[in-house]
C-alpha cells in the first residue's frame, strides 16, 4: 500500500487541472467587490444614456444587489445539475465541458461595457455562477475519486486553497492601480478567460476517474492503466479490489436519486451530516466577516483598509496551506472541532471590541486579531473539509445525488447570509456576531456527536460503517470511529 500513497507527476497533473475551476469559483467570489463605485457608475451613465435621467439610488441598489447575488442563485442551479453531467460524461468530460460556460460568461461581462449594457454583465454572473456551482460538485469529486487513501484528505484542501487563492487574485487585481479603474474593470471580469483556456488545455492530459472506469462504464483494463500511471506503480491490485468491492456493493444498492437519500435509512445519517457540514462552513459568518472587514479596519484606523483586507486574504491562504498539511495526521474530525470552537471564541472577541470600540481606541487592535483570527480558524477546519467529507461518505452510487444536496445546501446558505447581513447588522450593530457565535457552537456539538473520523479509511469502510448503524445510529460503530481526538489527533 505504501507505493499507492506518493505523489506522481500524473496526479499533480490531474489534481492541479481540475483545482484551476475552483481557482475560478474564488475569483468570482471576491471580483465583484473592490469595483463596486466604478461599476455603479456604469450603471448609472448607462441609464442616463438611455432614459435621459440618473438611476435613484433605491433601484441602484436593487441593480447592484441582484449584480453580487445572483452569482449564487446560478451557484444553486448548478451544484444541483452535477449529477446530470457526471454520470452521462465522467468528471473529467464534466469539467471540460463546464468551460464552455467560463466562456460565454467572459464575453458578456467583458464586452458589458462597450455595449453599453448592464445586462449583459448580470446575465454574466449568473453564468459564472453555474459553472462555479458545477465546479464545486466536480472538482471534490474527482480529486477524490483519483486520490490515494493516503493523500485523499491533503489533495482534497487543494480545492479550498484553489478557492482562497483566487479570492486573494481577485482581490489584488482589483485594486484601483491594476484592473479596478474606471477604463479596466471590463478586463478584471473579463480575466477567467485565462483560467478557462488553461484548465481547456491541461485536462485532456488527465485521466478520467478509475473508479467512474471500472464502476460506472466496467472498464476494468482502463481503469487498470489509469491507476498504474497515477500511482506511479505496476502493483495496482489493493486500489482495484477496494473499487470492485465498492462496484459489488453498488450492485446491491444501485444508482440513488435525491429523494431515495432522504428516504433510505441508510443514506440518512451521511447526508444529514453532508449538508449540516456544508451549513457550518456558510452561517459560520466567515462571508460577513469578510464583507466587514473593511470597515472594521477603516474604523482601526487603517489608512487603506483595501491593504488591511488583502491582508485578511493572505491569512486565509496561508492557514489552508496549514490544513492541507496536518489534515492526514490530525484527522477531519478533529481538525472541524478545532476550527469551529476557535471561530466561536473569535466571534466572542470580536463582539467586545466592537461594542467597546468607541469608549477605547485599542479596542481596535484586538478586532483587528479577532478578525485574522477568525479567518485562520475557518481555513483550518469549516472552510475546506465540507467539500470533501461529502466524497468520503458516500459510495459511487449515492455519490453525484450527495454532491448535488451538498452544493445545493452550500449555495442556498451563502446566498441567505449574502443578502440579510446588511440587514442584521442594522439591526443588532456590534452583536451581529453573537448570532454566528451561536450558530458554531451548535455545528461543534453536531460535529463531536455526530460526524465520524474518516481519515485513512476506504469509501466502502466509512460507508459500511453507516450501514451497520442501519436508521443511522451511532451506537454500533467503534468509539475511536467518532471520537478521535486523542489518538488519532497523534498518529
Amino acid at each position: 500500500m505504501e507505493s499507492g500513497g506518493k505523489m506522481t507527476a500524473r496526479l499533480m497533473l490531474a489534481v492541479g487541472g481540475a483545482v484551476l475551476g475552483s481557482l475560478q469559483f474564488g475569483y468570482n467570489t471576491g471580483v465583484i467587490n473592490a469595483p463596486q463605485e466604478v461599476i455603479e457608475r456604469f450603471y448609472n451613465l448607462t441609464w442616463y444614456d438611455r432614459y435621459g435621467e440618473y438611476i435613484s439610488r433605491s433601484t441602484l441598489t436593487t441593480l447592484w444587489s441582484l449584480s453580487v447575488s445572483i452569482f449564487s442563485i446560478g451557484g444553486m442551479v448548478g451544484s444541483f445539475s452535477v449529477g446530470l453531467f457526471v454520470n452521462r460524461f465522467g468528471r473529467r468530460n464534466s469539467m471540460l465541458m463546464s468551460n464552455s460556460l467560463a466562456f460565454l460568461a467572459t464575453v458578456l461581462m467583458g464586452f458589458s461595457k462597450m455595449a453599453s449594457s448592464f445586462e449583459m454583465l448580470i446575465l454574466g454572473r449568473f453564468i459564472i455562477g453555474v459553472y462555479s456551482g458545477l465546479t464545486t460538485g466536480f472538482v471534490p469529486m474527482y480529486v477524490g475519486e483519483v486520490s490515494p487513501t493516503a493523500l485523499r484528505g491533503a489533495l482534497g484542501t487543494l480545492h479550498q486553497l484553489g478557492i482562497v487563492v483566487g479570492i486573494l487574485i481577485a482581490q489584488i487585481f482589483g485594486m484601483d492601480l491594476i484592473m479596478g479603474s474606471e477604463s479596466l474593470w471590463p478586463l478584471l471580469l473579463g480575466f477567467i478567460f485565462v483560467p478557462a483556456l488553461a484548465q481547456c488545455l491541461l485536462l485532456p492530459f488527465a485521466p478520467e476517474s478509475p473508479r467512474f472506469l471500472l464502476i460506472n462504464r466496467n472498464e476494468e483494463n482502463k481503469a487498470k492503466s489509469v491507476l498504474k500511471k497515477l500511482r506511479g506503480t505496476t502493483d495496482v491490485s489493493s486500489d482495484l479490489q477496494e473499487m470492485k468491492e465498492e462496484s459489488r456493493q453498488m450492485m446491491r444498492e444501485k444508482k440513488v436519486t435525491i429523494p431515495e437519500l432522504f428516504r433510505s435509512p441508510m443514506y440518512r445519517q451521511p447526508i444529514l451530516i453532508a449538508i449540516v457540514l456544508q451549513l457550518s462552513q456558510q452561517l459560520s459568518g466567515i462571508n460577513a466577516v469578510f464583507y466587514y472587514s473593511t470597515r472594521i479596519f477603516a474604523k482601526a484606523g487603517v489608512k487603506q483598509p483595501v491593504y488591511a483586507t488583502i491582508g485578511a486574504g493572505v491569512v486565509n491562504t496561508a492557514f489552508t496551506v496549514v490544513s492541507l498539511f496536518v489534515v492526514e495526521r490530525a484527522g477531519r474530525r478533529t481538525l472541524h472541532l478545532v476550527g469551529l470552537a476557535g471561530m466561536a471564541g473569535c466571534a466572542v472577541l470580536m463582539t467586545i471590541a466592537l461594542a467597546l470600540l468607541d469608549q477605547m481606541n485599542w479596542m481596535s487592535y484586538i478586532s483587528i486579531i479577532a478578525i485574522l483570527g477568525f479567518v485562520a480558524f475557518f481555513e483550518i477546519g469549516p472552510g475546506p473539509i465540507p467539500w470533501f467529507i461529502v466524497a468520503e461518505l458516500f459510495s459511487q452510487g449515492p455519490r453525484p445525488s450527495a454532491f448535488a444536496v451538498a452544493g445545493l445546501s452550500n449555495w442556498t446558505s451563502n446566498f441567505i447570509v449574502g443578502m440579510a447581513f446588511q440587514y442584521l447588522e442594522e439591526l443588532c450593530g456590534p452583536y451581529v456576531f453573537i448570532i454566528f457565535m451561536v450558530l458554531l457552537i451548535l455545528f461543534f456539538v453536531f460535529t463531536y456527536f455526530k460526524v465520524p473520523e474518516t481519515k485513512g479509511r476506504t469509501f466502502d469502510e466509512i460507508a459500511s460503517g453507516f450501514r451497520q448503524g442501519g436508521a443511522g445510529q451511532s451506537e454500533n460503530k467503534t468509539p475511536d470511529e467518532f471520537h478521535s481526538l486523542g489518538a488519532d489527533s497523534q498518529v
